[in-house]
């Protein structure tokens, strides 16, 4: 399974996203890296995430709608096995983004389900499983709750599952 795309968002509330990260690997390489800010809705924010993250909505107020970012998700992610750490969260953000948009979630011809590293990982007896953790014991470099950084973690991960 050496081809896929990892994908991590960073959420400004529950499901909006305000930025993403998508590693495409191929034959095992990493061969684009894409990140991007996102004006989620309103260009609202919970406190709890920009403690999580650190993304404001000063930086965001400019930033492309998930809308406009989305044709570049699109021809990173269709027709691809996709993989996320903890790809329940990162698979609702992207569904229910796509859905507030009237997006057609089929129409990428992706898994129901994707392949998940904490899944993975949790089975392979490593606790806990959050993503720094999981880099820590596999000796991975990762700048926690950046997009880019999660998404290449998330990759790596995979490919030394």
């Amino acid at each position: 399974m050496g081809n896929f795309a990892a994908i991590d968002f960073e959420t400004a509330t529950a499901y909006h996203p305000c930025s993403v990260g998508i590693v495409t690997v191929e034959n095992g390489i990493i061969v684009d890296e894409f990140v991007t800010l996102i004006k989620p809705p309103n260009n609202t924010y919970s406190p709890f995430t920009i403690a999580v993250h650190g993304i404001r909505p000063d930086q965001t107020i400019n930033a492309k709608s998930f809308l406009e970012v989305f044709p570049e998700i699109q021809k990173r992610l269709k027709n691809r096995i996709v993989v996320a750490h903890n790809e329940s969260f990162d698979r609702n953000v992207l569904i229910k983004s796509m859905a507030l948009y009237g997006l057609d979630y089929e129409s990428l011809n992706i898994n129901s389900r994707w392949e998940c590293t904490v899944k993975i990982y949790r089975a392979k007896g490593i606790k806990p499983t959050k993503l720094s953790d999981c880099c820590r014991e596999m000796k991975i470099d990762l700048n926690h709750h950046e997009a880019l950084s999660d998404a290449r973690a998330c990759a790596k991960l995979f490919l030394k599952k």
